[in-house]
């Protein structure tokens, strides 16, 4: 039984099948077929379920597939063992991060950790989640901030939730009653970012799932140019909570709440390769990103918090 054996059993149970798992990890599909084949014939069982085009893990599958998980955090710590019988006092820790984690996260943190890492140079680099994540499997970078991401070479660190809150200036109109149903907010003019993005896909699925349109009369590039249409009262739109902080607190903008809908969830997460180890410098930051996550304000501000029946 080999890791490699391990790591695409698990992307084949993690995507539903040899093509997907083989595009994930960026190897042919016979090589994924060979390398599943030769782990079920050491274990004498078949690891996965065909029936009338749906594909399953068999009963054997699911009782390896938590040992395998295990196995390869074990293989991750060892080799972080043995790179830290060479710690360097200085050095580069190239990390990669979404737009809004690098706006509204990272400064504090940075911030904080470079006070007590002075001779790491740390740089970062930004992109969407799907980018962030590429240049993690590729290697450019030792970790990635994103939201919301899982994939099988990579150990997914949720730091907190995140959800897409729908926000407005105290003196719009529709903030009068602080609370509004799909159906209205239909009609209700809004303003979206990143056109394609994880977050524009989000908010535009709410209003499909129930056979509407959001009234979008203006698009931006950006989560920082979004805020600042709403706060000159040009609409109302969908901000991850991260961007929306500060303003939350010091009551410039207020949250609405959608009655007959499911909040928009998402996660700040920390994602890191299985297959190489993390220096005890990115451990640390990791460390600084969580307690950071956890000090983050509510989103509702006291005096204004949803009332429990």
């Amino acid at each position: 039984m080999e890791i490699l054996q391990l790591e695409t059993f698990l992307a084949v149970a993690t995507f539903g099948g040899f093509h997907r798992a083989a595009e994930a990890l960026r190897i042919s599909q016979p090589a994924v077929s060979a390398r599943i084949s030769t782990l079920e014939e050491e274990l004498g069982a078949r690891l996965f379920e065909r029936d009338h085009g749906k594909f399953s893990l068999s009963l054997a599958g699911k009782a390896l597939r938590p040992h395998a998980e295990q196995l390869l955090r074990q293989v991750a710590i060892a080799r972080q063992a043995v790179h830290e019988l060479h710690p360097i006092a200085g050095g580069a820790l190239p990390i990669a991060a979404s737009l809004s984690i690098c706006t509204y996260l990272l400064p504090e943190v940075l911030k904080k950790y470079r006070s007590s890492h002075p001779n790491i140079v740390v740089s970062v680099r930004s992109g969407n989640s799907a980018q962030v994540l590429k240049m993690v499997l590729d290697g450019e970078v030792d970790l990635g901030l994103a939201r919301s991401l899982n994939h099988p070479e990579v150990e997914t660190i949720q730091l907190r939730d995140d959800p897409l809150i729908l926000v407005g200036h105290p003196g719009h109109p529709a903030m009068a009653n602080r609370k509004v149903t799909l159906e209205e907010l239909e009609a209700i003019p809004m303003i979206s970012y990143d056109r394609g993005s994880s977050d524009w896909t989000l908010m535009n699925g709410l209003f499909r799932r129930e056979g509407l349109l959001p009234n979008i009369v203006l698009e931006v590039e950006t989560i920082e140019a979004c805020k600042r249409m709403v706060l000159r009262k040009l609409g109302l739109a969908f901000l991850p909570q991260i961007a929306v902080v500060e303003e939350l607190r010091r009551r410039k903008l207020l949250p609405l709440e959608i009655v007959n809908s499911e909040p928009l969830r998402r996660s700040l997460d920390v994602i890191i390769p299985r297959r190489r180890p993390l220096s005890r410098s990115a451990q640390e930051l990791v460390a600084g990103l969580r307690e950071a996550a956890q000090n983050l304000s509510p989103m509702i501000p006291e005096g204004k918090k949803k009332r429990r029946n």
